[in-house]
């Protein structure tokens, strides 16, 4: 799942190559995905593009028709096409198959004969567009909490989601309404870099725990941002899950302390801790 780091870069590479553009064609070939059906797609032709945002895990193509906000979902995404040019997602061994096509979901034609193609590698459509005045008429964007990865959040915001809350960090770091942005695997990222258990309420944080876990928030995501930002957007998916120091690496070497990483109790595999440098998960 596309997450606030992989999505900023998304958003600043696209504010910068698709800005300025102007929209000669749209077309959505999965209808599903399209929530604003009082405002069809066809409302774009002729727009032109004033700027590439992100809301926690959305991005918003901002025009002068409106806002086109995109929720990416579990396997969403989007891509530049250049004439006939590759996507590039494939990065294994050459006699590896290749992973099947992303679907298109939806394309935007614009005028330098280029085009943004919105994708879902599913199994499951996850996509959504909405075309909306304002971000925040979209509800999943309105319901956001602060954004960690904004210069003005604090420790203050961050005690105010977890001083006395009776919930899980795991769980509590993906709450969009309280911190928006993080999905699975950052949290488990964010939690190790804290040497934290993923099971651990909120609510039995120490001041110096608490500390702990703000910083890695705010180092973790800040960190991955700048690293993200010379890889080509189709690899970016793939840059991410190379980086994780835990998440999706069960049965191998923790690259702090050496113990065995280990999936979190009770997630079927989908989630990852050090035993060794966070201590046991209950």
């Amino acid at each position: 799942m596309p997450e606030s780091p992989e999505v900023q870069v998304l958003a600043d590479v696209l504010d910068e190559t698709v800005t300025h553009r102007r929209i000669v064609g749209a077309d959505v070939g999965e209808f599903r995905a399209w929530k604003t059906r009082d405002r069809p797609v066809e409302d774009l032709i002729g727009a032109t593009i004033t700027g590439v945002t992100r809301f926690g895990k959305h991005l918003d193509i901002d025009t002068d028709r409106g806002d086109l906000v995109v929720t990416l979902g579990r396997a969403g995404w989007v891509r530049h096409r250049v004439e006939d040019d590759a996507d590039g997602e494939h990065t294994g061994d050459a006699s590896d198959p290749p992973p099947p096509p992303a679907a298109v979901i939806a394309t935007l034609e614009l005028d330098d004969d280029t085009a943004l193609e919105f994708t879902d590698a599913g199994e499951w459509l996850s996509v959504a567009l909405s075309l909306v005045d304002h971000p925040q008429d979209v509800p999943a964007v309105k319901k956001l909490g602060p954004d960690p990865m904004s210069p003005t959040y604090t420790r203050a915001d961050f005690d105010r989601i977890t001083l006395g809350r009776r919930k899980q960090l795991k769980a509590l770091l993906q709450e969009q309404e309280s911190i928006s942005g993080i999905g699975n695997a950052y949290s488990d990222e964010i939690l190790h870099r804290a040497k934290i258990a993923p099971t651990t309420h909120a609510a039995a944080l120490d001041d110096a725990e608490r500390e702990a876990l703000f910083q890695a928030v705010r180092d973790e995501l800040a960190d991955a941002v700048p690293a993200r930002r010379s890889i080509p957007l189709p690899k970016l998916k793939q840059a991410k899950a190379a980086a994780m120091r835990v998440h999706g690496r069960t049965g191998e070497a923790c690259p702090v302390c050496g113990g065995v990483v280990a999936d979190v109790p009770g997630s079927k595999g989908s989630a990852q801790y050090c035993p060794t440098c966070q201590g046991p998960a209950d």
